[in-house]
């Protein structure tokens, strides 16, 4: 285990401790210190969840695009350590027109299918922007990208954002499979889930996801004390 911990620090580059690696496999209590120091800092940041919510034209990834994309930083316990950007990404009238029913009356709705053909933003910027705020409080390749039905905005990334897409590890944490796992294992609490606005915009849903997985991790799941 200590072992494992020693790599990790050497992974995030770690200069001093990697000459106390090559030194010697029995590291001395400086070299030690600075293992454990990193291996805390290294796992304090993995703890961490990536939410990301977009609302796009509609769900087929190879047709449809991105509307708008909103991006939070928590801790392990859910509190939010920092809130990024929410981006309304230029989509041009024709695409907009050619949604789907119900995208074309929820988006109109909420306002989004008018400030989508007023924003300047390009695909590419919303992208840029994004992967600068994630910069400042993740690591690369470290922690989980969070919500729900997730597994859509990965699609999504994969498809629209690759760089972005790249910098999330490939593990997701889908608040969806918990409320199917809840509503069949514990209807009461199931019962209990408080309910949603169901707003459709970025933003809101993401902290809706993250109120939702703090109610299961409360009322749900026994957590360690």
């Amino acid at each position: 285990m200590f072992h494992k911990v020693i790599k990790q620090g050497f992974c995030v580059g770690n200069k001093l401790f990697q000459m106390g690696l090559h030194k010697s496999n029995s590291c001395n209590s400086t070299v030690d210190g600075l293992a454990i120091a990193a291996g805390k800092h290294l796992d304090f940041e993995m703890d961490r969840l990536i939410w990301i919510d977009m609302e796009m034209t509609g769900l087929n990834v190879d047709q449809d695009k991105i509307m708008e994309i909103a991006c939070l930083v928590t801790d392990s316990n859910l509190n939010i350590i920092a809130e990024g950007p929410d981006l309304i990404i230029k989509q041009p009238k024709d695409i907009l027109d050619n949604m789907n029913e119900w995208c074309i009356k929820q988006h109109r709705k909420t306002g989004l299918t008018e400030a989508s053909l007023k924003s300047q933003t390009t695909l590419e910027e919303a992208e840029n922007i994004i992967l600068d705020f994630l910069k400042n409080h993740v690591t690369s390749n470290t922690c989980p990208l969070a919500g729900n039905s997730v597994y859509m905005d990965r699609f999504f990334l994969i498809k629209h954002m690759p760089k972005l897409n790249g910098y999330l590890h490939y593990r997701i944490v889908d608040v969806s499979t918990i409320k199917e796992i809840c509503r069949r294992w514990n209807t009461s609490v199931f019962k209990g889930l408080p309910k949603k606005e169901f707003e459709h915009r970025a933003l809101a849903d993401i902290r809706e996801s993250v109120a939702e997985l703090k109610y299961y991790r409360e009322n749900f799941f026994k957590v360690a004390q």
